[in-house]
């Protein structure tokens, strides 16, 4: 009997649950972007309803139990316009509803990095680049470096390796990890952040630490979209990271060779439930020892960021980031020498101990504000404040001798960095017939103040007592320390090194779209007005229209070609002996290339060739007398050559970023009368031919799943970064080969990475040979000088996700 009883209940249980899952449904579907990616990690809800899931890495999503019953889908994620969709759910069946995401914005980038695994290829531009479309329809070479791939490689600030990842960019060997200048096509390129032009003096800004740095666009060529007073090699344009709506974490541990020990952490939260409120804080701690003695380079990082969700159009993102340096004085990475390149240890330094250290505050803020006034209509303000305060020391030699001795020579280094920036841009699509019309118009201003005392120095070493590269002294120095004075304010000590600069330009461009938009093109132009002088100076005023022409024809769904025509400009400080008007040094670009899209956009390929010339550069006028400072128009540099980028996917878990670029940097024509350079010159700054690899395979199945193998390499020839001297060759850098390798293990939450750098322990460096520079009693000729980077190092990273 209680068998019996027992049997009619489990029964009984059974049929009631079969029958209420029978008088539920479910729903599913698909989001995806404007471009057929999906949308991973989206947000989407039942309306008025407690029910909310997330895509997964293929955009997909399923609601289950759901009561019978009409409902209002509705998705969100931050930035992008709300979409909702009425659905009616029947009992025991699946009603399928899919979402196409219009908006191409920074957020939604930041969502779908987020949320993808190991992604290198990315398919859309920021907000900050103004550009409303897929980065393979646009008429430009934008490549892309993403924060996954800068885990990979363990890259922690902006001048740590991570050039290798885009073609033809390599690093100047200037004031080591203080600042990164890149060169790119045969010049250094605009260091941009969140849209901004954070370039306020030759040497700025302080590279980045990449604990709040989301992912880094390399623009090639002049962008007008961006800026028009800039040099016409390009741009990067640092994108920092933003509360994302996703409640998830990470806290990593980094230990390394000569002493690094790193901390970071990011917190990304929904304040409120109904994801309006949203906060995020990204912090690291580190210090860091060096290869060399007695140098150090300690940083902390703190980047706090809002983002409140005003209305279903109207969203306000506020950040700050404070990075914090103290390292040793600026200058401690240099190495002097008549006898060649790299005649002294690799370790060798020039650096007293007891030299105070730099001590660096520098603070960034941007407020943005977007509106949606439709789905195809966006405005966009905002501001940036920027303050850089260094208090340090500089190190040059005063002089070279040939008997290897030098005398070491510490300047006062005290700086301070105002800009203040704003734009306002209008991103929209319209029709005219069959024409579709992608239009944006938009406003740049900006003031910048730069100041810095650099007057006092200070000679460590006496010609008495000169330091003896042969055998070093590092005790207490012949001429004792430097004690400078700072009892007055910078701004008296500054005198003339003073650097100011005003601007405001406006910017229309029209990309119209022909046979359903498979054929465009880009129609526009930049008006810039600039107020700048420098070091005492007479302010210079520059005012310029650069236009802009550029093609894209999209031969299928997943293959572009494009031509592209630009202009930039730079105001010059000079006067002509014929009382002509100084005109700013122009630079345009002639450039053409393929886009293409592989195995539905796993990975992407793009071939460029390009040709950028230099027009009316100053230089000062040989037939100058006493007391004479005029200036004559030099004539014409050119730069030239061919780039390929492949990044991405190649297969399931294999991974590849490759590249290579061919540049060329010469005189082409010469004003009469200039004897400082001849036709067919090199023009320094950049290396002939760049090849860079990175190859990741991560193991998909079995007990090993997650874990993984990488190896990279970068190949320099040609290099004529600094000088070039095309009769001298040991005057030249030689070729440059680097070997990295590394392990790594990961799950859901757990990440475990260990790399080798310099895997061959080569003896690798960049410099330049300088001439006429020191009037030692005994010395007459060049001294080379270079930058060494460490021997084979290690890293180790432990990350947890949460």
């Amino acid at each position: 009997m209680k068998i019996r009883l027992r049997l009619a209940l489990i029964l009984l249980i059974i049929f009631h649950n079969t029958a209420f899952a029978q008088q539920n449904g479910s729903i599913k579907g698909k989001i995806t972007t404007s471009d057929g990616q999906p949308a991973a990690f989206i947000s989407i809800g039942l309306k008025e309803k407690t029910q909310n899931t997330l895509t997964d890495d293929n955009g997909a999503y399923t609601f289950h139990k759901i009561k019978p019953g009409s409902y209002i889908l509705k998705v969100s994620a931050v930035g992008l316009n709300t979409q909702e969709e009425s659905i009616t759910v029947s009992a025991g069946e699946t009603a399928y509803v899919n979402f196409i995401l219009t908006e191409n914005n920074e957020a939604l980038k930041e969502v779908t990095i987020a949320g993808k695994k190991n992604k290198y290829k990315v398919s859309l531009p920021s907000a900050s680049l103004r550009l409303n479309e897929p980065l393979l329809e646009a008429a430009q070479n934008i490549q892309t470096v993403s924060e996954q791939l800068i885990k990979d490689q363990q890259i922690i600030s902006m001048s740590d390796g991570l050039v290798r990842n885009v073609s033809g960019a390599a690093r100047a060997e200037h004031w080591g990890d203080l600042y990164t200048n890149i060169k790119m096509r045969g010049s250094q390129v605009q260091a941009m952040r969140n849209g901004f032009n954070f370039v306020n003096s030759y040497w700025g800004p302080l590279t980045e630490d990449m604990s709040f740095v989301d992912h880094i666009e390399f623009v090639k060529g002049p962008a007008g979209f961006m800026l028009g007073n800039g040099d016409p090699s390009g741009l990067y344009n640092v994108v920092t990271k933003k509360p994302t709506g996703i409640n998830k974490g990470e806290v990593s541990f980094t230990v390394g060779s000569y002493d690094l020990y790193r901390t970071a952490i990011d917190f990304d939260h929904k304040i409120t439930n109904d994801g309006k409120l949203l906060f995020r804080l990204n912090a690291a701690a580190q210090t860091k020892g060096s290869f060399r003695p007695f140098e150090n380079n300690d940083r902390y990082t703190f980047a706090p960021s809002l983002s409140y969700q005003l209305s279903n159009k109207t969203k306000i993102t506020a950040e700050y980031a404070l990075q914090n340096a103290k390292m040793t004085e600026v200058g401690s990475y240099y190495i002097f020498s008549p006898n060649g390149y790299a005649t002294l240890p690799r370790n060798f330094t020039l650096t007293q101990p007891g030299v105070p250290d730099t001590r660096i505050n520098d603070h960034s803020s941007f407020i943005n504000l977007q509106h949606n006034f439709s789905d195809t209509w966006k405005a966009t303000a905002q501001v940036a404040y920027s303050k850089y305060l260094q208090n340090g020391y500089s190190s040059w030699p005063s002089a070279v001798y040939t008997n290897n001795t030098i005398i070491r020579n510490v300047a006062i280094w005290d700086a301070e960095s105002t800009m203040k920036l704003a734009q306002f841009f209008v991103n929209g699509q319209a029709k005219t017939g069959g024409i579709v019309h992608r239009i944006l118009v938009g406003f740049d201003g900006g003031k910048k103040d730069y100041m810095a005392d650099w007057g006092q120095s200070h000679d460590l070493d006496l010609p008495s007592a000169p330091f003896n590269v042969n055998n070093p002294n590092y005790g207490y120095p012949a001429n004792g320390y430097p004690a400078f004075d700072r009892s007055t304010s910078l701004k008296v000590r500054a005198g003339t090194n003073i650097i100011d600069q005003k601007y405001l330009s406006a910017y229309l461009q029209d990309e119209l779209g022909f046979f359903d938009n498979k054929l465009r093109l880009t129609l526009a132009g930049r008006y810039t007005y600039v107020n700048q002088s420098a070091y005492g100076a007479n302010a210079e005023k520059a005012k310029k229209v650069t236009p802009r022409i550029g093609l894209s024809y999209s031969i299928d769904k997943n293959t572009a070609v494009y031509a592209v025509y630009d202009q930039s400009f730079l105001p010059q400080s000079g006067i002509l002996r014929n009382g002509e008007k100084n005109l700013p040094l122009t630079g345009t670009n002639y450039e053409a290339g393929i886009k293409k899209d592989w195995l539905d956009g796993k990975w992407n390929t793009t071939v460029s060739v390009y040709r950028i010339l230099k027009q009316n550069e100053l230089a000062a006028d040989p037939t100058n007398t006493a007391g004479e400072s005029y200036s004559i128009v030099i004539g014409e540099k050119r730069a030239q050559g061919i780039e390929f980028d492949l990044r991405g996917e190649i297969i399931s878990g294999l991974k590849l970023i490759a590249n290579y670029a061919y540049t060329d940097g010469k005189v082409t024509k010469v004003a009469p009368g200039v004897k400082s350079v001849a036709v067919g010159e090199v023009v320094p700054g950049f290396a002939k031919h760049t090849a860079n690899a990175w190859l990741s395979y991560t193991l998909q199945n079995g007990t090993l799943k997650g874990a993984g193998i990488s190896a990279g390499f970068s190949h320099l020839a040609g290099r004529a970064m600094g000088t070039f001297s095309g009769t001298n060759e040991e005057r030249n850098l030689p070729d440059y080969f680097k070997l990295d390798g590394g392990l790594f293990w990961e799950n859901k939450s757990l990440r475990i990475n260990a790399n080798v750098f310099n895997v061959l322990d080569k003896y690798l460096y960049t410099g330049a040979y300088y001439t006429g520079y020191w009037n030692a009693p005994s010395y007459d000729l060049g001294v080379y000088s270079w930058q060494a980077e460490a021997p084979r190092n290690y890293r180790l990273s432990i990350a947890y996700k949460f």
